[in-house]
This record gives structure tokens, sequence and C-alpha cells, in this order.
């Protein structure tokens, strides 16, 4: 059986963002459909193109959500709790990782041409090393 980071990375390989590979990784079909799940993810890729937190944070809170995020606007138990889990995901990211940006991340402003060409040298270390570490962190709480 494949691991959850090698799933993630292969989403990547197929031309998904960070983002997108997180979620379509964790997701199952009776929570959110792929396509659906490719569709909403798509424009948290490189920090919401700007350079800002990675999308592989982001899809990692996505994911959160999905399992522990509120139905209802009176639900604020649990509101909390996904708040909770957020707030350890991110933690556990940035440890891993050293930054939760992509601008950090990659040591680059990426909306610039010249820190555009830097993020897609560094893609293969620095963001592949970004979804792995979110989908083990991921992997290991039980999602």
């Amino acid at each position: 059986m494949q691991s959850k980071s090698d799933i993630a990375a292969g989403y990547l390989d197929e031309g998904f963002s960070c983002s997108t590979s997180i979620l379509l990784t964790f997701r199952n079909d009776d929570e959110l459909d792929a396509e659906t799940a490719a569709r909403i993810s798509c424009g948290f890729g490189g920090g919401c193109s700007s350079g800002e937190l990675c999308g592989a944070a982001v899809g990692g809170v996505m994911v959160i959500g999905l399992k522990h995020g509120q139905e209802s606007g009176s639900d604020t138990g649990a509101k909390a709790n996904c708040r909770a889990h957020v707030i350890k995901f991110i933690g556990d990211f940035k440890e891993k990782n050293g930054a939760l940006t992509c601008r950090d991340l990659l040591d680059c402003d990426p909306t610039t041409e010249e820190g555009h060409a830097i993020y897609l040298a560094k893609r293969a270390t620095v963001c592949y090393g970004a979804v792995r570490n979110a989908a083990d962190i991921l992997a290991d709480a039980g999602y």
C-alpha cells in the first residue's frame, strides 16, 4: 500500500498544485468528489500565487475542516475543535519545514519573473518536501 506522502507526491507529478495534492490525497467521495476538490483547491497553490501561506499547509487545513469543521453557524464546539486541530497542524508543519510561506520556503518572491524561475528550479525539492511533510503530519494524526 502506498503511503499518503507518496500519493500526494504522485498528484504533484500529475501537475496538480500543492494544495490540491493534499486535498485529493485525504478526501473521500462521501465528503467531496475529486473534481470539486481539485477545482476548489487549485487557486491556493504557490501561496495563492502570491508567495504567502504554502499550498501544502492550506491543503492540510482544508482536510482538517472536512473532518472537524462546523456544519452550522451555531456549532461553536466544532469550530473550536477545528481551530485547535489547525493550530496543531500549522505548528507541526512550520516545525518540519522551517517556514510557513512559499516566499520563505523557496527563499524568493515567486510573483516576480526571477522568483518564478527560482520556484521552478526548487519545486522538485522544496515543494515536494512540503507536500510530503504535510501528508505525513496528517497521516500521523489519523486523517
